[in-house]
């Protein structure tokens, strides 16, 4: 395969998960928000949100103060951010137009529909008519765009390169989502907290479990209250949890591993070494150690292993 296809497939599939990404972190972000709380604890919510991407020096720039309609505008509708919504639906309609011809009708119709009815929504203002039902729109579409992938297309590299675009992204952000999550609770993990603290604890930690659609997950795997360490291994050792950080290098490995020419790839090296320490890794080394310290290496790792997919597999070739 064409190393330029290659990575119009990968990013492609990168945007579209983004898209649900962010669209289920700000679902969940606006459905706290009308919860009993304080304002100071709102905007906490909505500060750690735009930090989750990065963003908060270009959404200062232009907007000043953290406000929930801003940033939620900033987040959807915004086509100078480009990991908004819109963005990202856009980016990736424009990769798989690039590579039409790579693909089955039915997944080009999916990326096209679904990039022509977002407009359509928010120029009709259906977004600020019901926030969460447009986020829910946007979550199905990406689930049919993965389902009718799978579906159609032919197992080959092309399938191949999709789907490593696709884990590669989802490992990004659950592990942006766990870090600036967990450091909004201001109440120790295993100290004695008021009544208060606890109910807020629970729809906190509620909330971190709806948006990567773990609560019912959570339910049955450990069938107990809600308690931070159990969110936080499942969200990242568990390997039969979709979203955790393990399952999603695993697939990286497994996708790599079908299109590697060489069996001694670098590449694969480091996947595969950090797939093997999600494995064998303990919540209670992890949590010794230091959430934070320990989320943020992977996600430099995970920039790492991106950085050497690019350079192996997705940059063209000079003409």
């Amino acid at each position: 395969m064409l190393s330029r296809t290659a990575d119009h497939l990968f990013w492609m599939s990168r945007y579209t998960e983004r898209a649900e990404n962010t669209a289920r972190m700000l679902d969940v972000n606006y459905q706290t928000s009308l919860l009993p709380q304080s304002q100071a604890v709102a905007l906490v919510g909505w500060q750690g949100l735009i930090s989750i991407s990065e963003l908060l020096p270009a959404y200062t720039e232009l907007h000043g103060d953290i406000a929930a309609r801003e940033v939620m505008n900033f987040m959807v509708k915004d086509e100078s951010n480009p990991s908004s919504i819109i963005s990202c639906l856009g980016a990736a309609r424009e990769n798989a137009r690039a590579v039409r011809g790579t693909l089955t009708t039915e997944v080009w119709e999916t990326l096209n529909t679904t990039w022509l009815e977002v407009k359509r929504m928010i120029k009709a203002g259906e977004f600020e008519a019901d926030p969460s039902r447009f986020f829910e729109w946007v979550k199905f579409r990406s689930h049919l765009s993965r389902g009718v992938t799978v579906g159609t297309m032919l197992m080959d590299e092309a399938l191949y390169f999709m789907r490593l675009g696709t884990f590669l992204e989802r490992a990004d952000n659950t592990a942006r989502l766990v870090d600036v999550k967990f450091h909004a609770v201001q109440s120790d993990f295993f100290g004695a907290a008021s009544e208060k603290d606890q109910e807020y604890d629970f729809y906190h930690w509620s909330a971190i479990l709806r948006s990567v659609s773990g609560f019912e997950v959570y339910r049955k795997v450990y069938r107990d209250v809600i308690k931070p360490e159990r969110v936080a291994e499942l969200l990242i050792l568990r390997a039969d949890m979709p979203r955790s950080l393990h399952a999603s290098l695993n697939a990286v490995v497994n996708n790599l591993s079908l299109v590697a020419s060489d069996p001694n790839s670098e590449t694969q090296r480091r996947a595969g070494k950090l797939a093997a320490e999600l494995k064998y890794g303990l919540i209670d080394e992890i949590l010794a150690t230091g959430l934070h310290a320990y989320l943020t290496q992977f996600l430099d790792r995970v920039n790492d292993l991106g950085a050497n997919i690019s350079r192996e597999y997705l940059i063209p070739a000079a003409a």
